[in-house]
């Protein structure tokens, strides 16, 4: 088996050794939307939802699922992370979940914006499903990367 980086010679899934990396500023940028429908949207919009504030609750949910990625996927390191933001914006039907999150390290943050992403939007599930249970979570994607030795990545 060759060209898997989390994989070993016999094909064994391991964890990829990143010492002899050096560390450099990282950054990634992910997204990803929850449809919602127009009574939910409204009710989350003016603050009226009763389990409480979705948004701020989905916000610090996703930084700190940022910090935990290392638990939540096997093969991830765990890094310090310099910094996370997540910006949640209402838009026509939707809410859009998009994270930054930067390193200085050895590998990339590509994972733990995915995470935040991913966690922001089931939070606002969670918090929202008594409302609207169809909403669906759909295009989660790293939107951009940059640092490490693969460089920069924008998404088409």
């Amino acid at each position: 088996m060759t060209g898997l980086t989390h994989l070993d010679g016999g094909g064994a899934a391991r964890m990829v050794d990143i010492s002899a990396k050096p560390a450099t500023r990282r950054e990634a940028v992910a997204e990803g939307v929850i449809h919602i429908g127009p009574d939910a949207l409204a009710a989350i919009r003016s603050a009226t939802v009763k389990k409480g504030d979705v948004l701020a609750t989905a916000r610090i949910a996703g930084i700190m699922a940022a910090k935990r990625t290392a638990d939540l996927i096997p093969l991830c390191h765990p890094l310090p992370i310099d910094a996370v933001s997540l910006d949640l914006a209402i838009e026509d039907g939707l809410i859009r979940a998009t994270a930054t999150v930067a390193t200085t390290h050895g590998t990339g943050v590509e994972m733990e914006a995915l995470t935040a992403v991913t966690t922001a939007l089931l939070t606002v599930y969670d918090m929202a499903k008594a409302l609207d249970r169809a909403m669906r979570i759909d295009g989660i994607r790293l939107l951009k990367k940059s640092g490490g030795r693969s460089g920069d990545y924008v998404a088409g």
